[in-house]
């Protein structure tokens, strides 16, 4: 069975950076999905499942500005240390801030030392050429449940990883 719109979907991937081949992130358990209805990644990703099947493993690269827009260095700010909240004094930490019209924006903490600590507003993808790694687990059709639902029934959350600097060979 290939993918398709309608059909049920698991898959893991990784997400590589292209330039240092660190890991990026990766996801813990199967995400799933039914194809064309409940879409989770991004369009240029999901289209490239089209036809694939059960085993198959897809290699690929993106221009993450594509998805997420160019980096945008005004969303990058360093403050003293004293001024922020302990919970947040630890690297890959988010922090949610409001703007002015109350909208919330979620901020990494990307750098703290003994007396700063820098956040990012930055999609932590954006100005990079990652490599997504795309291992098909399961093609099928939906239950009625998971139809009804528009993906999967009672699954566990895939849990997003991003490890510091982990390289691959």
């Amino acid at each position: 069975m290939i993918i398709e719109d309608g059909k049920f979907v698991e898959l893991n991937y990784k997400v590589i950076d292209k330039k240092t081949k660190d890991i990026l992130s990766a996801v813990e358990f199967p995400l799933g999905y039914i194809h064309g209805i409940s879409e989770i990644l991004s369009p240029e990703v999901t289209a490239e499942l089209v036809g694939q099947e059960k085993g198959d493993v897809i290699e690929l690269p993106i221009n993450c500005d594509l998805i997420y827009g160019p980096r945008d260095e005004s969303l990058v700010f360093t403050d003293h240390l004293e001024n922020v909240p302990k919970e947040f004094h630890k690297v890959g930490n988010t922090v949610t801030m409001e703007n002015e019209n109350g909208e919330p924006k979620d901020f990494i903490v990307t750098r703290v030392d003994e007396k700063s600590i820098t956040i990012d507003g930055n999609n932590p993808l954006c100005g990079r050429e990652v490599i997504f790694i795309l291992t098909v687990l399961t093609v099928r059709e939906p239950t009625d449940e998971e139809a009804a639902a528009g993906g999967p029934i009672d699954a566990e959350p895939p849990e997003l990883k991003m490890p510091n600097a982990r390289k691959i060979h």
